[in-house]
């Protein structure tokens, strides 16, 4: 590799100063906020157009340099990190917000939007609107939030992320640009058929199928108001029965648990938050009422939060980051899992002996997506970043929750690089297979985020 060439390249392409092969810049982009180990970055780039990005992959071709795709940088898994080196391309430059189509309620949106700066932008001009929202700080994408297969307040109503894409515009990884979704037909990017749908080969596949610079999102209508029903349960075993009542009733925009042994007075309880959207007080106080009937009647109690707390967890995005420091030095990590209602009570109970296991404090929650057809489950893990041996004890953790998840079958999400072999040493051969045969044919040079769902 001639680095003071392709730094030339490179620079011809972007300009001067959004081109980078210093040390000092290439820091911040050899790690993540996670447990993941760092890894060696070659250059940075921040493209500005999709002519730029695909002149980049064009270049890598010609190079065999991996080349890796980053938005807000906020993963925890070490997806952004390259495995072989190479390539980062930093997408903030690409910040535009191209559309809002009022009518059949789509944003179309480059890829370094963030979720505070769409929030803010229908908040000032489209007040009827609101985005799917994560629960990650304002400064996430949100094409790197669904296309990780994300999930946020609106989850449990309209289900995942993933599904709320309308419309792709990718960069290939021999650097043809290719529109997806009725975009590839229509001037309209308003949704995914009826011609094949080949968005979902782009989510979840973590920079390795190729490059998104443009994408419509679904938007949805904004309620007038918004209250959290809060209960409390003593037993996992009692979670599906209460989210097959609360969901039967159609009220619930979103429904998170959690369990906790920090502080004192939350250890040994389930908690439920029940979010519910009304036009008027009376309509809020209706459903309010129903849901305290049924907590009830499934061995859970209403709960009365203080005003602060209640508040704190109305915020979108919620992002309650206090489990970040309970080992002090701000670490930070955790396994998503993807799984069916009827395991969850037992994800809870030997996630937490787990996290005892390795000395951590149970942090464990979970949230439904599009009704109880799938729970995400969230076993978090927290470190002390200045201690190389608490990061290994919760990479380690890390490692055995996976096989948790997966023995309870479940699916881990976003997993790191050994939950990705892990998910690969299960997964139907003939599936395996096909990755493979989508892999060689659309990058032979193994050039895109190079090491991730790696099929030998």
């Amino acid at each position: 590799m001639n680095r003071e060439v392709i730094l030339k390249e490179l620079e011809k392409i972007v300009g001067k100063e959004y081109a980078t092969n210093r040390s000092e810049d290439l820091y911040i982009y050899s790690q993540d906020p996670g447990a993941s180990l760092p890894r060696s970055v070659d250059f940075v780039v921040m493209p500005n157009t999709t002519e730029e990005v695909q002149a980049i992959v064009k270049l890598a071709n010609q190079e065999k340099i991996s080349i890796v795709p980053m938005g807000g940088g906020l993963t925890l898994s070490g997806l952004i990190i390259p495995v072989k080196g190479g390539i980062v391309l930093d997408m903030k430059r690409m910040n535009q917000i191209l559309e809002i189509n009022q009518f059949s309620r789509y944003a179309l949106i480059e890829a370094g939007v963030t979720t505070g700066q769409i929030i803010s932008h229908l908040n000032e001009n489209f007040q009827d609107l609101q985005p799917p929202i994560p629960d990650a700080p304002p400064s996430a994408t949100v094409a790197g939030n669904m296309l990780i297969h994300g999930s946020g307040y609106l989850s449990q109503k309209y289900g995942g992320h993933g599904a709320m894409i309308n419309g792709l515009e990718v960069v290939l990884p021999n650097g043809e640009i290719c529109k997806l979704g009725s975009c590839a037909v229509s001037d309209y990017w308003f949704d995914r058929g009826p011609i094949p749908d080949f968005i979902g080969l782009f989510i979840s596949a973590f920079g390795t199928m190729g490059i998104i610079t443009k994408l419509s999102i679904q938007l949805f209508p904004k309620p007038k108001m918004r209250d959290i029903v809060f209960g409390l349960m003593n037993s996992p075993k009692d979670i599906p029965n209460v989210l097959l009542k609360i969901t039967a009733t159609g009220y619930a925009e979103d429904i998170l648990l959690g369990m906790q042994d920090k502080p004192e007075w939350m250890k040994g309880y389930i908690f439920i938050m029940t979010y519910i959207t009304g036009d008027s007080e009376e309509d809020l106080d209706r459903q309010r009422k129903t849901l305290k009937r049924i907590y009830r009647k499934t061995n859970a109690r209403f709960m009365k939060p203080s005003e602060k707390m209640k508040n704190l967890y109305l915020e979108k995005p919620i992002f309650a980051a206090g489990a970040a420091d309970f080992r002090k030095g701000g670490g930070f990590e955790y396994v998503g899992a993807f799984m069916p209602l009827e395991k969850i009570p037992e994800a809870y109970e030997k996630g937490a002996d787990l996290a005892r296991k390795y000395g951590i404090l149970p942090t464990l929650g979970s949230r439904l997506i599009g009704g109880v057809h799938t729970v995400v489950m969230f076993f978090s893990y927290s470190f002390n970043r200045a201690d190389p041996k608490d990061m290994e004890n919760a990479r380690e953790a890390l490692h055995e929750t996976n096989k948790l998840a997966l023995d309870l079958g479940g699916i881990p999400w976003k997993s790191e690089l050994d939950g990705q072999k892990l998910i690969l040493e299960r997964i139907d051969p003939s599936y395996k297979k096909l990755m493979k045969t989508f892999q060689n044919a659309l990058d032979p040079n193994k050039i895109m985020n190079s090491g991730n769902w790696e099929v030998n």
